[in-house]
């Protein structure tokens, strides 16, 4: 990748990978990384983990709190990758308010595929199809112009050096 430093928000609806490729993308980058789920209040977590779906109001502290994060790194010119559904276009502006230049990578699947994935977790506080339908629901496909759009079908790896290779095209 060229020089300087660069912010970057791997998103998608739950079971896409955005932890899994979000610390794979950030090794691979010699990045920090933030896992945004760890920043969920308690109440959120605990209305996920009771099969309700947040809405935006639920939502709103926690992306503020994270454009507060990003915006940290900026200010320090350090890079970050973060893994945050980011689910809609006003999600992603209120994440840009820390860094105008934010890069997004959409991780986005069939899903059976997201629904498969939900079922193997067995230690995380999103579960079950209608949460995984409340997502798909709310989810604003990124265009072109506001994110590398990936396929979850492809290995990781694969995944990472394609972003990559697109960071390097820019």
């Amino acid at each position: 990748m060229k020089e300087g430093t660069v912010r970057i928000v791997v998103m998608g609806v739950s079971g896409s990978g955005k932890s899994c490729i979000g610390e794979c993308l950030a090794e691979r980058l010699g990045v920090v990384y933030i896992d945004g789920d760890d920043y969920h209040s308690p109440a959120n977590i605990a209305k996920m983990a009771s099969g309700i779906p947040l809405d935006d109001d639920d939502r709103r502290e926690w992306l503020e709190t994270l454009a507060e994060h990003i915006a940290a790194y900026r200010r320090r010119d350090v890079s970050l990758v973060l893994a945050c559904s980011a689910l809609k276009r006003r999600y992603r502006d209120l994440l840009r308010r820390g860094d105008p230049a934010l890069r997004f990578l959409y991780l986005e699947g069939r899903r059976e595929q997201l629904m498969q994935r939900l079922t193997e977790r067995e230690a995380h506080f999103f579960r079950g199809e209608t949460m995984l339908d409340s997502q798909l629901r709310d989810l604003e496909v990124p265009g072109e112009n506001e994110a590398v759009k990936l396929n979850i079908a492809d290995a990781p790896e694969a995944i990472v050096e394609a972003f990559v290779a697109s960071l390097e095209r820019r």
